[in-house]
């Protein structure tokens, strides 16, 4: 470590980094906000990254029913919009990006904003629209979409 202190009592240079053979001196906060920026862009991208792949999704049927699950912790269900056109669901899903806070920021990968399409495996007709319930319970929607001309056969 270096240490050289100017008339004014601050240290001139703190780290000795070693670059292509030739020492360089790096002042601790030019080092504090390399750092800083490199973890916000990796955040930006991580939250990006997440915004891309969620959410998390079963679809499955019972009886007459198609029943799809859909992991959405965290948004409020005003903020849900859910939408079948045809045999594609559209999943959109927004909140409000918290205030900012000075502290050091590690992570910050929940997402804002989701969108997503899925291909359902019921097909409606031209003039037939696909009709479902959906409720929002536990951070999780689940939306259920009756299958159109089928027909559930217990067997006694």
């Amino acid at each position: 470590m270096i240490k050289q202190t100017l008339a004014n009592g601050l240290r001139l240079c703190d780290y000795k980094v070693t670059v292509n053979y030739y020492n360089v001196c790096v002042h601790p906060y030019i080092v504090h906000m390399v750092c800083w920026e490199l973890t916000k862009e990796l955040g930006k991208r991580s939250r990006e990254f997440f915004e891309y792949v969620l959410p998390a999704i079963d679809i499955v049927e019972e009886t007459n029913d198609l029943v799809i699950k859909i992991d959405l912790p965290g948004f409020r269900k005003e903020n849900i919009d859910l939408r079948i056109v045809e045999d594609i669901l559209t999943i959109n899903a927004r909140r409000e990006e918290p205030e900012q806070h000075i502290r050091t920021q590690y992570y910050k990968q929940r997402p804002l904003n989701i969108s997503r399409k899925v291909v359902l495996p019921i097909s409606t007709e031209d003039d037939e629209k696909a009709v479902g319930t959906a409720k929002y319970e536990d951070g999780v929607v689940t939306l259920r979409i009756p299958i159109p001309k089928s027909g559930y056969i217990p067997i006694t």
